[in-house]
């Protein structure tokens, strides 16, 4: 059995997040996490239990941040892997056509939600001196298409961003950004209707992404990496 690991996740509600809290549980691992749904929060906690927890938190909000790390270190210490999971799509339509409050949905939280998390806890990582952040982009993040500009530039962001952070990490550390590939998700159903279908489940997903995910360490870093099988 392989050492035990702390997994901290964001965006554990649904999707990716929730198939991965499952898959590293069932392997061992105490996890962490949070969403913004109250609601799906309450569920985690009642049928997953300690020493695993699970919080509401906004990560576009800083200050929603900065006291869910301040409980979190002091209830759990400093987690071995950061997984930066949370994020949201624009709805199809042409740039121009997409409201502010969108855009800015997206950009707070693909971004600024991304930065808020790595500000709160990568101090006590490095303090550590070891540690893994992976900033979740997309293939989106390394190439485009119509009618999901935002989205886009938000994970050319993150890939900008962890390219940079990557050169500040000291020894023994890592920042990587990772596409995990076509996925059958809430998220990819908004853009490809039905034909998301097609594509495999988060949780045939996690089965693979999970063991490549604890695999990373140090030699890793500033890396642009994509999941097995994406």
């Amino acid at each position: 059995m392989p050492q035990s690991k702390f997994i901290l996740i964001t965006g554990v509600s649904r999707g990716l997040g929730r198939a991965m809290v499952e898959t590293f549980i069932r392997q061992g691992h105490k996890v962490v996490g949070c969403a913004r749904s109250g609601v799906a929060i309450k569920k985690l906690r009642e049928s997953l239990g300690e020493p695993h927890d699970f919080y509401a938190v906004d990560v576009s909000r800083d200050d929603e941040v900065k006291s869910w790390a301040s409980v979190v270190l002091a209830a759990h210490g400093v987690p071995d892997l950061v997984l930066n999971n949370a994020g949201l799509i624009n709805r199809n339509a042409r740039l121009w056509e997409i409201p502010t409050a969108e855009f800015d949905a997206v950009i707070d939280v693909n971004v600024k939600g991304v930065a808020n998390v790595i500000r709160h806890f990568a101090p006590r990582m490095i303090e550590r001196r070891s540690g893994v952040i992976v900033n979740f982009s997309s293939g989106w993040g390394r190439s485009t298409d119509a009618e999901v500009a935002p989205y886009c530039a938000s994970k050319w962001a993150i890939e900008g961003l962890t390219q940079s952070m990557s050169q500040e990490m000291p020894s023994g550390l890592a920042a990587v950004a990772l596409n995990p590939g076509i996925i059958n998700t809430d998220m990819l159903k908004s853009c490809f209707g039905d034909s998301a279908s097609s594509y495999p489940s988060p949780e045939d997903w996690a089965k693979r992404a999970v063991p490549f995910l604890l695999r990373l360490g140090p030699a890793d870093n500033g890396k642009q990496l994509t999941a097995p099988g994406a």
